[in-house]
This record gives C-alpha cells, structure tokens and sequence, in this order.
C-alpha cells in the first residue's frame, strides 16, 4: 500500500513508519523539515515538505495513496498560555485540514490517532470506547484541544470519511521524551527521591505494541470505530517501581506532598524547571492530582487481535535496548 503519513519525525510516528516500511508499504510522510528527518529518508520514506496549514500541498500528497495516518500533534501538558494558540492549530485546525483533505480524496482508508487523553478523568472508573468527555471541564488544554480533535473526526466519518479512531494510552520506550521517559530516566539515575502524584492512575504500553495496534488498525478496524491501544493499568507510584526493581535502582519510598507543590505553583516558571516539571504547575497539578486516566483495551483485543505485553516485561526491553538493563 502506499500511505500518506503525519507525525513521522514524532515518538509514535517514527515507529509506525519503521512498521510499515518493514512490511513493504510506500510511506509518504508530511515534513516541516526535510532536512530533520534524516530517520525517515534513511528507511526509504518519500518526504513531503509542508505543514499541517498546507491544504494544497496535502491534497496533493494524498494523490494515489491507498490510506492515510494522521498522528501529528503537541503533546505536552503544563505548557503556558502563550502557547496554547499553536497547540490549538495543531492538534485541532491540523486534524480538520487532514482529515478533511482526505474525505475530499475519498481516501479508502485513515487512522486518526486520538488519545485515552480525550476522555479526561475517568475518577477511578476503568472506562471502554463508548465513554464521553463531559465537556464540563478539562484538566489541561492539552486534553481540551485532543477532544475537540476527536469531535472532529468524529463529525468528519458523519459526513463520510473512511476513518478508523486509534486511542493510545501512556506510551513509553526508547527515545521517550515525554514524562514517563522523564520519570524513568530521573529513577535510573537514582535523581528521583520523591514519587510526584504517587496515586495518579495510567495505563502504560511499549511503543512499539501502539505502533503494531495502529497497523492492525488500518488493516482490520472497522470504519466508524475507536479502538484504545493499552496495556497495563497502573499508578505512577507502582511505574516508578517497577523501573526502579527492573533497572536494579532503590525506589524512592515517600510522596511529594501535593500541598508542596501547590505552594510554589505561582512561581511554576521558574521553580519548575529546577524540579523537572513544566513551567504551568498548575496545569500540571490539575492533570495528575487525584486523576486517573483508565481505560480498557478489550475491544482491540478481541476484534484487531492486539496483543500488547505487559509492563515489566516492556520495561526490561527497553532498559536493555538503551544499555540500563543489569547484568
């Protein structure tokens, strides 16, 4: 198949391309810097230059491409308002320009990789695809604009698109730079003496499980449907643990008070850094304090056949594929 891809240069997307490549598909990925994305170039992608405001140069992309991935978006949570208005073109004006681009190419086949973020807090419920955003209140715009994304797409397969909704959860493994790759990096450096959040609820899954359920995705989900992409649900304090009993470090053993941190919250910008948080602390107290992001992946399971690993098992390859696996 030949496949028209955004996101190629990020986390997820650089491992869907590996994938597919592997496998023998054309990958025509959307670049902002051909120059940056050597990785790409290297597995044999064709790379178109352009952004997610190009409708011409997408519409021009998705010319004889048997399918389409849209993955491209800022994730960050805990960014400051400054920001927020390229977050918005990003992950809400770039979903409805390639979307929208691909129903006018009445492309046969899109995956639209949303988030289990776009449901919000589940408040300790274990929910399934069926479940809705109240919409009342987000905990950080990062959440905001991925539902309002997902409304997209949604109102786009109303109106005709071929278009299957992916929602992975807490993805982690090499080159992870989000916080989870924060968390495990500041563990195995033993630079980790409080656990932030230590009841915040996850679910975590290896990249490269996400990256197979988005190909199982293209090729069996059926139209209309979302499928979440997990694998093991836990809390930040039990993840901690574990990386700390696999890469063979103590873990810490005490909390971070949330009371400490929402003391020194209004100096987020500058105090934030200097902790290893983003400068928003505020936002990112809203996100992690008594939240849980649950959810179940039964449904790929049993109609995509995905199939994710567990977490200790994940974390050793990883641990071992970055050379912090003990002997």
């Amino acid at each position: 198949m030949k496949i028209f891809l955004t996101g190629g240069t990020g986390f997820i997307g650089g491992n869907v391309a590996r994938k597919l490549r592997e496998r023998g598909d054309d990958v025509v990925a959307l670049v902002r810097s051909p120059e940056k994305a050597g990785g790409l170039r290297e597995i044999g992608c064709e790379l178109v230059a352009g952004s997610l405001a190009d409708e011409a140069v997408i519409d021009k992309a998705l010319e004889g491409c048997d399918a389409a991935i849209h993955g491209a978006a800022i994730y960050e949570v805990g960014i400051p308002e400054s920001r927020h208005e390229d977050m918005r073109k990003a992950n809400v004006a770039g979903t409805e320009t390639v979307l929208g681009a691909a129903l006018r190419a009445k492309t046969p086949r899109v995956v639209y990789i949303s988030t289990i973020g776009a449901f919000g807090n589940t408040h300790g419920e274990v929910v399934d695809e069926t479940y809705e955003h109240p919409a009342e209140s987000f905990t950080s715009y990062y959440e905001e604009t991925k539902w309002q994304a997902h409304q997209v797409a949604k109102n786009l397969i109303a109106d005709g698109l071929n278009c299957v909704i992916v929602q992975p959860a807490g993805v982690y493994g090499p080159g992870d730079h989000s916080e989870l790759g924060n968390l495990t990096k500041q563990v195995l450096a033993g630079k980790l003496p409080l656990i932030p959040f230590p009841d915040f609820g996850l679910v975590v899954v290896h990249v490269d499980d996400v990256a197979d359920g988005i190909l199982l995705a293209l090729d069996k989900g059926e139209i209309g449907e979302a499928y979440i992409l997990g694998a093991e649900t836990t809390t930040h304090r039990d993840f901690i643990r574990t990386v700390a009993e696999v890469g063979g470090k103590k873990p810490p053993s005490r909390a971070l008070p949330s009371g400490v941190l929402k003391a020194i919250a209004p100096a987020g910008s500058v105090v934030g850094p200097i902790l290893g948080f983003p400068p928003n602390m505020r936002e990112l107290i809203s996100a992690a304090d008594g939240v849980t992001l649950w959810s179940t992946s039964e449904k790929a399971k049993r109609e995509l056949g995905y199939d994710p690993r567990d977490l200790r098992t994940t974390i050793s390859d990883t641990l071992r594929e970055i050379g912090k696996l003990p002997s």
